[in-house]
């Protein structure tokens, strides 16, 4: 699983057609940040975030949290103490298809988060929701143990039971890239070598 650490999110998403990406307007708080993980999934309920208090306890060192915040921009999925909490007990990271608060501290703690935007709302603590569930999180149906890769292009989902295979493709996919960059990149003769073969095609 850790190979996948390396692997450009376009690399793995080109190796399942583009099936498997979260919406694009999941993305980093910083635009550097990438997360890569295995999914501990929460459906939550429209601002109600008392399950993502209950994933946090229950997620193991490593997980990602993926949050199904069904879209929800007004109530946050969580703020930076919430956020810090996971940090400290080692969650890799948080994903959600909701919006998140406290911007400015939870940039400062450094911790990957990738989200669809801010809010200012609290969401309320009712209690109802489920963790490790198959959810669906930005338009792609994610289950419990599946790998999450996330980077500054977006939220790619590695099903679990294809991982290798994936993995493979992927692998082979970013040397074609390093490969092909290298032998054209400043090189007039060579571009226009490439462009004309394509093309042609």
């Amino acid at each position: 699983m850790s190979c996948f650490r390396e692997i450009p999110t376009t690399c793995i998403s080109d190796c399942m057609q583009g099936l498997n990406n979260m919406d694009p307007s999941i993305k980093p708080l910083h635009g550097e940040q990438r997360v890569m993980g295995r999914a501990f999934t929460v459906k939550m309920p429209v601002g109600d975030n008392l399950t993502v208090l209950r994933a946090i306890q229950e997620a193991e060192a490593g997980d990602v949290l993926v949050i199904d915040a069904k879209g929800d921009s007004y109530r946050a999925v969580a703020g930076d103490f919430i956020i810090g909490l996971a940090q400290t007990l080692g969650i890799k990271g948080i994903v959600t298809d909701g919006a998140i608060r406290d911007i400015k501290g939870t940039k400062q703690l450094g911790f990957p988060v990738f989200c669809n935007g801010a809010t200012v709302a609290a969401s309320g603590k009712a209690g109802w929701g489920e963790i490790n569930v198959p959810i669906s999180c930005g338009g792609t149906t994610v289950h419990p143990g599946d790998i999450i890769v996330g980077d500054a292009d977006g939220v790619v989902v590695v099903p679990q039971a294809d991982e290798d295979n994936i993995l493979e493709k992927s692998l082979d996919k970013l040397d074609f890239d390093l490969r092909r960059a290298e032998k054209v990149s400043g090189k007039v003769e060579e571009v226009e070598k490439y462009l004309n073969d394509f093309l042609a095609k």
